[in-house]
């Protein structure tokens, strides 16, 4: 009884973490391109070699303090939905995670092995991968998200066919 009690909710958090994973998954590739040809400056190269040589715990520190940097961020933009300025509040969250997400994404990149060398983080990052996995298995099973990439496959065509494309 209880079970289908929860179970809206259990569907209803699966659906908003889908929602949060897909778009790291978008993003993720694309904004760390930017973020490491962004590291190709001079300075900044020097930098991420220091990152790149931190031993395994001082690199999850680095990993983990744009998340807590961006805590302050976060609640400015609560504060501003709070005042009524919900638009300026959302547009600060949606910033704050497309940066968040970039910034995130190179320093792991640049931190990944060192972190993979301490056991209980590797043992988390696999399990972590194998539920992200099945949760966008679920995703990609479901009907909307099959209309969805069915519609974006039309419009694609049409869209080459306009413009005269392959």
């Amino acid at each position: 009884m209880l079970k289908l009690l929860f179970a809206p909710f259990r569907w209803l958090i699966r659906v908003v973490l889908a929602v949060v994973i897909l778009f790291e998954e978008w993003g993720w590739e694309p904004l760390q391109r930017v973020m490491a040809a962004i590291g190709r400056l001079p300075v900044l190269r020097q930098l991420e070699a220091v990152v790149r040589r931190l031993p395994p715990y001082l690199a999850l520190v680095v990993f983990l303090l744009p998340g807590l940097m961006l805590l302050p961020i976060k609640l400015l933009a609560l504060w501003l939905i709070g005042i009524g300025r919900p638009g300026l509040g959302l547009a600060v969250i949606v910033l704050a995670k497309v940066i968040g997400t970039a910034i995130v994404a190179r320093i792991f990149a640049l931190t990944h092995p060192a972190l993979m060398t301490l056991p209980w983080f590797a043992r988390l990052y696999g399990r972590w991968t194998v539920w992200k996995e099945a949760l966008l298995a679920w995703v990609r099973a479901s009907a909307v998200w099959r209309s969805a990439r069915a519609l974006r496959l039309r419009i694609r065509r049409v869209f080459r066919r306009s413009t005269g494309g392959a």
